[in-house]
């Protein structure tokens, strides 16, 4: 599906210091009114060289901006007339990097500042009806604000405190009269996830009490938030929830205290994932969107009463179907013909969009047990299923909510269509929690993974970076078909503007057959609960790229000559070009481990060297390819982290070059043995193999082989004292290294098993037998090789 353009304001300035890596903790004021120009503060660490503010949402500018210290950014954003209300995303680039991303809110109404003290409800802080007003809560804090309003007006207010993404913050809000009696209050709101909506209708003239608190009275400076409060609409909900692009089509507003409204709506043929639809009347518009699906499926709305087959709203596939769980008790059903061996998607959207319906959706054939029920799935409270029908024959979609819950604005969407591809691009995280961008150092290169997430289709996905900065090269455009993810490479040119993009990522199938383009999803967590769980979070549609100053060194990959084989282990040797006069450490890591490759990523260059190398080990299931891999390089620059990339190196994992099988063998304290073992020929080898045993007890000891590829055998004359810890010993492996192009494959192989026994007491007056010598060189082997127990068997007899 295509998507919308977003756009950056830009505006470039004398640079302090250099400060590698910047990050924004926070903007104040968090928001401003759209048709307006508003100078916020960015306060932050590493922003002495700021330069340039990326949007991910147009309708945003900056007219100037200037680093006043390392911690502080100032701006003018010019907000454009019709710029969308709600949450902007955005990101500060500075000459030698790209910040974490941070939102600021539009609104429509006229900006007032929270003023302390406001904390009684004696003395609160007086703000004008059709207002917005930014404040915080700190810990044990309320503030109250005073409104008037008319006798039968509506006023409707709701807080953007958990959305703004700062923190936890969990915000309680109520309205109250002179007389402290409650007309309305909000803790949690289904449209609003943890913030609050709160309406009401003025039962008199007068002043009204607005009391804004944490719901646990706790707090602190990043408790911060925008209270809308107005004559505006607010609906809760909206039906249908959807409509064909560039249809025009009527839309019922459910929830709102002034009753439902309708109103014709003419739909975008362009739209972002997110997309919603804005209530307006002539009090104003509503101060955030509604959730609202743009496909290409036919909408049925339910005619009620549908709540049994023989009422059920009848529906022609494909479709959307719509309707309200309008009371308790309440359940819909949809009727439709299917044909046997016919494959559907049904899927359920109502919480998703804000509707307070924890839906519990059934497939079911007349006369017959539910084909398939489902309540929560997919990380949602919503609903999905694939469904094969059985035979030809009509068929039922049934909805409820989970407890039997029902209100006039637990509206829902069924959409119920055959499966189709689909795919989706998206950057998994550099390190946990933390997404990917692209800063990339002039005459550097920058490496990330771009993963291609296909639904209901197979096959190599060509990868686009559109609008990449002038100067910035791509390497990996290719995601093979059994792979979901590939290493890309960007490489910047040495005289390239320090410029920041936001990149368009791209993937279409190679199958020319299949004319699907996906494009970038990436998720950014802005709050997180308890074990990390993911409570709000921004989804953006763009990829932050940028050219940034040079670094002090480079890093490159002495790309290998032989193969990581399977059970083996390998040293990834990386150099480092270091400027004149920089020693700073640098820590190496692999962008990426091949599946069955372990790394060690702890490794550094270090201080005033220019090489180390990174262990890896493959286990004995890795997947047998070509890998292209590529190593991370992060050093300290002028008091931030700057990372530069290797070039693209080919590893390839292999099966080993051998086997060996251990023939078990055991050994009385303070005597000899030999432990065979049998070698299985994999593949040639030019050459000796060295092979090493391992993993013997304390005291036991024997000496490295070397062996050919024809060898069938190895024997290894093992020594013991009687000091030999007694026992079975499980821990025998042998180290095969075999040299290729110069450079060693080193195997781990085995493993066996040695015991060593504690000898028998001697007879009466008769000594303990000496220990037997060992023989410098090997015997030629005998025809038959005796076991311990053939050996022992023949001790006794005398033979």
């Amino acid at each position: 599906m295509p998507r919308l353009l977003p756009l950056v304001g830009t505006i470039l300035v004398a640079t302090i210091a250099q400060a590698a890596s910047p990050v924004v903790q926070g903007i104040n004021p968090v928001g401003g009114q759209r048709g307006t120009t508003v100078e916020i503060a960015i306060n932050g660490e590493r922003l002495a060289d700021g330069q340039q503010i990326l949007w991910y949402g147009p309708g945003l500018g900056v007219q100037d901006i200037v680093a006043e210290s390392a911690g502080n950014i100032k701006a003018k954003v010019a907000i454009a007339a019709d710029c969308e209300l709600g949450l902007h995303g955005f990101r500060v680039r500075t000459a030698t990097g790209i910040s974490n991303l941070m939102t600021f809110s539009v609104g429509a109404l006229p900006e007032v500042a929270e003023v302390e003290p406001n904390t009684e409800f004696d003395k609160p802080q007086k703000i004008p009806l059709n207002s917005t007003v930014t404040g915080v809560v700190e810990n044990e804090d309320v503030d109250y604000f005073l409104i008037e309003t008319k006798k039968g007006q509506r006023v409707n207010l709701e807080i953007e405190g958990l959305r703004l993404g700062y923190t936890f913050f969990d915000p309680y809000l109520a309205v109250l009269d002179s007389g402290r009696f409650e007309l309305a209050r909000s803790d949690d709101a289904a449209i609003a996830r943890q913030d609050c909506v709160c309406s009401f209708i003025a039962p008199n003239d007068g002043s009204y009490i607005v009391q804004l608190r944490e719901s646990a009275f706790r707090g602190d400076g990043n408790c911060k938030y925008r209270l809308h409060v107005g004559t505006f609409p607010r609906p809760t909900a909206v039906l249908p929830y959807g409509g064909k692009p560039g249809e025009t089509l009527s839309v019922r507003w459910l929830g709102d205290p002034a009753g439902e409204r309708a109103e014709q709506v003419t739909l975008p043929t362009l739209v972002r994932r997110d997309f919603g639809l804005f209530a307006r009347d002539e009090a104003g518009i509503s101060p955030l969107r509604n959730r609202f699906a743009v496909r290409d499926l036919a909408g049925v709305i339910e005619a009620e009463p549908n709540g049994e087959a023989n009422n059920a709203t009848d529906a022609t596939l494909p479709c959307a179907v719509h309707g309200v769980i309008a009371e308790q008790g309440d359940q819909d059903r949809f009727k439709f013909a299917g044909k046997k061996g016919q494959v559907l998607d049904v899927r359920v959207l109502a919480r998703q969009f804000g509707s307070p319906l924890d839906a519990v959706m059934r497939v079911e054939k007349a006369d017959t047990a539910a084909l398939v029920e489902v309540d929560d799935n997919g990380g949602s409270p919503d609903g999905y299923a694939r469904v094969t029908l059985p035979d030809d024959g009509d068929y039922f979609v049934h909805i409820r909510d989970h407890l039997k819950n029902g209100g006039p604005d637990y509206a829902y969407r069924i959409e119920i269509s055959p499966p189709a591809a689909r795919l989706t691009m998206s950057l998994p995280e550099r390190v946990q929690f933390v997404d990917t961008t692209a800063p990339v150092p002039r005459g550097n290169r920058y490496a990330f993974l771009v993963q291609a997430d296909r639904e209901d289709f197979g096959g190599d996905v060509k990868l686009e970076l559109k609008d990449l900065p002038p100067g910035v090269q791509l390497q990996g455009e290719l995601i093979p078909a059994n792979r979901g993810s590939i290493p890309v490479l960007i490489t910047a040119a040495a005289d390239a503007n320090l410029d920041g993009r936001l990149v368009d990522v791209i993937g279409r199938p190679s199958d020319a057959n299949l004319p699907l383009e996906g494009h970038l999803l990436q998720r950014t967590s802005l709050v997180r609960g308890d074990n990390n769980r993911d409570v709000w979070h921004y989804d953006m549609e763009r990829m932050a790229v940028a050219v940034t100053q040079e670094a002090p060194f480079s890093i490159e990959i002495i790309e290998p000559k032989c193969p990581l084989v399977r059970n083996g282990s390998m040293n990834v040797r990386v150099v480092a070009t270091r400027k004149e006069g920089y020693s700073a450490p640098i820590a190496i890591r692999l962008l990426y481990a091949p599946n069955g490759v372990g790394v060690n990523n702890s490794i550094s260059i270090a201080e005033g060297q220019t090489e180390a190398s990174i262990p890896i080990t493959a286990d004995g299931g890795a997947e047998i390819n070509t890998w292209k891999i590529a190593v991370l390089g992060e050093a300290t620059v002028d008091g931030g982290p700057m990372i530069v990339s290797t070039q693209l190196a080919t590893l390839e994992v292999a099966e080993p070059f051998l086997a060996l099988i251990f023939q078990g063998a055991s050994v009385e304290q303070g005597q000899p043995t030999e432990i065979v073992i049998k070698v299985e020929k994999r593949k040639d080898w030019e050459g000796p193999a060295k092979v090493e045993l391992l993993g013997l007890p304390h005291e036991v000891t024997t000496e490295s082989k070397e062996i050919t590829k024809d060898a069938a055998e190895l024997v290894f004359p093992v020594k013991t004292t009687m000091n030999s810890p007694p026992g079975q010993h499980n821990s025998l492996f042998c180290r095969a290294t075999i040299m290729v192009n110069g450079e060693e494959v080193a195997h781990g192989l085995g493993g066996g098993q040695l015991r060593v026994d504690v000898p028998l007491p001697p007879k009466i007056d008769q000594p303990a037998p000496p220990p037997q010598p060992v023989a410098e060189t090997s015997a030629p082997a005998p025809e038959k090789r005796l076991t311990r127990l053939e050996k022992l068997r023949l001790d006794r007899t005398g033979k």
